[in-house]
Parts: C-alpha cells; structure tokens; sequence
C-alpha cells in the first residue's frame, strides 16, 4: 500500500515497526516465561500456549507491515498440505537473512510457530535473545573435531544437549527449523568449499540427524522447502525496503521413515544419511536450476 515511498523510507519505516511490535511483545512473552518456570508440567503446557500465540501475534504483525511497504509476488507451492496439529522438521536452502522473514511469512498460522537452533551467543542479542530464550528456542554449542580431539571427555555432549532442548517440545505441536548448509550461500563460500552443487553449499547431515536421534518418532512429517529468488538473492535490506519482488518457495512434504532415525556416531547410520542428504540436496540444485531456466517469479 505505501510502496511508492521512496526505498530508504520504506526500510527504515518497515525497522522502526519491527523495533516497536518487538518491544511490544517483549513484555507479556518474558512475563509468561517467568510464571512457566514453576515446574509443573501441565502449568508449562498452558504457559506454551500462550507465549506461541504471543509468538503467532508478534509474526502476523510482522507480515502486516511487510504487506503495507512491498509488493512481493508470492509463489508458494504445498501450503495446502498443512496442518497446525502435527510436529514438523523443516529443511530449506540458506541465501539471506531475509529467508527468516520469508519462511516466517509463509507458514505462520499455517504450522506450528517456527523455533530455530541457534548459536549459543545469539543467547546475548538485546531483547530477542531474552524472547529467544523465553519462547524455547534450542540453543546450542557444537563442538568442531579437532576441539573434540583435544577434549574427548566432550564426545556426545552435543546430542545431549540436543536432546534436552528438544524435550520442551513433547507438550504441544512444534515445528523445529534447520538450514542445512549451517551459513548463507555465498559464491566466495561456494568455491571455498569446492561445494559439487551449482547453487547450493555442501549439506550438514550432523545437525538433522540429532534432532531426528533426540526427537524420534515424535515428528510427524518432514518440510523440504525451496527457497528461490528470480531477481537474485537479497539482502535483509532489500527485503524490508521493498527492493525485492517476486519470490518463489516450493515446498514437499517428506515421510520421515524408520531408516532416518538412528545414532549418528554408529559409520553405517552416517554414510546412509549423509547419502540421503546429499541426494536430497541433489535434487533441490535440480528443482533452483529449472526455476532460474524457466525465469519463474
């Protein structure tokens, strides 16, 4: 509706809302966080309840000033799949910072409300590590091999910690975000990595394969979701300023079968998901390669 503002408005009118509705909602979802620390699991259900429709609020509000300041083409396939009863792993493609914005906007109130794994540092971001926090989202401190080399005694402790995050998550339908490639493409990571995809960087099977191993069979479908945009790949920026115009998300609903399920440091486990992964990426590289020859918007 105000798209025809000058772009700089647009964006710093599009970050003064999104500062605002944040602070907005700062207040009730670490108000009901304090009063779900009492342990009494029932008593926490209710207060999970009520902190993700606080969660559902603070996103549409979000989209409602997305829409307000951009005319995004949305091209959306396998909403239609969806349900908000059902627990979901979702697995997309990483270019931007504006893919959080995007996936935000096309499943809230479609799913479960997103949680993301983050970083452990991410813990210390002013007011929305503490909404992070409060909103159980699973924060996480992965050890590299050669960490783990020198400090054996921390074998497994990332799974552990995996595990206990996703307990939280047993109450009530929950849907848990991993972008698989762990950073934003990049042609400099790209050919850093000597990555074997054309428009994608090389998969993480690791970090999938935890959450499956700590939440089991307690997941009831898998989200594959192609994140691509037709005029090239925009920063935060572009997005909340109305420079970005048409985007296109595919999304196919996955069966998450008994043979993903396992104990990643068991070899044969691995080498079978790390070929599931890669052939799952092979086929997304696929699904990005047709969309940029066919000019989808």
């Amino acid at each position: 509706m105000l798209s025809f503002l000058p772009k700089p408005l647009v964006g710093v009118l599009s970050v003064l809302l999104y500062f605002f509705n944040t602070l907005f909602w700062f207040v009730p979802v670490v108000l009901l966080a304090v009063l779900k620390l009492p342990p009494v699991k029932r008593w926490q259900s209710w207060m999970t309840y009520l902190l993700d429709a606080c969660a559902v609020a603070w996103i549409s509000v979000n989209n409602f000033t997305t829409a307000l300041f951009t005319r995004i083409r949305w091209n959306v396939q396998g909403l239609e799949q969806l349900s908000r009863k059902d627990w979901y792993l979702i697995l997309a493609n990483h270019q931007s910072w504006a893919d959080i914005l995007v996936l935000q906007n096309i499943f809230n109130r479609k799913i479960p409300f997103i949680k993301f794994f983050l970083k452990k540092e991410l813990l210390y971001v002013p007011l929305l590590g503490i909404c992070w926090w409060a909103l159980d989202f699973p924060f996480m401190k992965r050890y590299s091999k050669n960490f783990l080399l020198k400090n054996p005694h921390l074998q497994g402790k990332d799974i552990e910690t995996t595990r206990r995050a996703c307990q939280k998550f047993q109450f009530k339908p929950s849907t848990i975000m991993n972008f698989v490639e762990g950073t934003r493409f990049t042609r400099h990571k790209h050919q850093q990595q000597q990555s074997p995809f054309n428009r994608l960087l090389k998969p993480k099977a690791g970090g999938v394969a935890f959450v499956l191993g700590a939440m089991g069979n307690q997941l009831h479908k898998m989200l594959d979701v192609t994140i691509y945009y037709p005029q090239g790949i925009p920063s935060f920026w572009d997005y909340i300023s109305g420079k970005v115009r048409d985007i296109t998300v595919n999304i196919n609903v996955l069966p998450i079968t008994s043979d993903l399920i396992g104990d990643y440091n068991d070899p044969i486990y691995r080498q079978h998901f790390q070929q599931w992964v890669n052939q799952l990426w092979q086929q997304k590289d696929q699904e990005l390669a047709a969309l940029a020859q066919k000019g989808v918007a």
